[in-house]
């Protein structure tokens, strides 16, 4: 299913029938199954099948820019922090417990009501608000494996800290950061398409799921179909997300192979 969104995400300008962006204003609201429309046609009469086959470039787009910046980001300060100890430890753990006290998406909408609405701010509040997931995760490894022998004998051999941590240290925490980002894409997906349904996200007329739903929700009744495969396109990608995170879960977890 996921191999499904990202061929279309790659090769949306030769799947998608129509230009996302062109207007027929005298074929509105045509119905699934029109010639010409297999998922019918938007108040605009833009086609609604080729706007979701380039929205899944956004969303894949958005989804993996935000983990990129939220894994780099939080990993670096998780693993600083687990590996000095004393009073970088304090200092980040003071601030991921700060960032941790606004609700997630409340402190997006924030952010983004600041900045203003645009997709490269979507991804930069995304990615930061992210990261002290990558943080915990990575100093309670980091906690662990620097006491272990082979980080004992990488400073035994005059191993740079520098050089321990992200050459001795990092690689041993691969399979859960891995397992964590796939998760973590799903919930920028969610939140992306959230922030879109708000006004806040990608702007008209730009193809994003979040924002045809606003666009769909004033004619439900006349329409439903404008705000029906939308809402199934983002529950597909991320249900196939989240089934991937647990199938790799299940694969590089050592105690639940045992």
């Amino acid at each position: 299913m996921l191999l499904g969104f990202v061929i279309c995400a790659i090769f949306a300008d030769s799947i998608a029938p129509h230009d996302p962006l062109e207007m027929d204003l005298m074929s509105p609201f045509q119905k699934p199954g029109s010639p010409g429309h297999l998922l019918g046609t938007d108040n605009f009469g833009r086609d609604i099948l080729s706007r979701l086959i380039y929205g899944s470039r956004i969303s894949l787009t958005v989804g993996l820019v935000v983990v990129s910046i939220a894994a780099v980001l939080g990993s670096t300060l998780g693993l600083l922090s687990g590996y000095y100890g004393g009073a970088v430890d304090i200092l980040v753990m003071r601030l991921v417990e700060v960032f941790a006290a606004f609700p997630f998406l409340i402190l997006a909408v924030a952010v983004m009501a600041v900045l203003g609405p645009s997709i490269y701010n979507v991804m930069l509040v995304l990615g930061l608000v992210n990261w002290p997931i990558y943080a915990r995760l990575v100093r309670s490894q980091v906690l662990t494996l620097r006491e272990t022998p082979f980080v004992e004998a990488a400073k035994a051999t005059g191993c740079s800290n520098g050089r321990i941590m992200f050459l001795h240290i990092l690689p041993n925490c691969t399979s859960s950061l891995t397992v964590t980002a796939a998760m973590s894409i799903a919930g920028a997906i969610l939140a992306t398409a959230a922030l879109g349904f708000l006004g806040l996200g990608v702007q008209p007329p730009t193809p994003e799921w979040g924002m045809m739903l606003n666009e769909g929700k004033d004619f439900l009744r006349r329409a439903p179909h404008m705000i029906t495969y939308p809402g199934v396109a983002i529950m597909l990608i991320v249900l196939s997300l989240n089934f991937i995170g647990d199938g790799l879960r299940d694969a590089l977890d050592p105690h639940l192979r045992s």
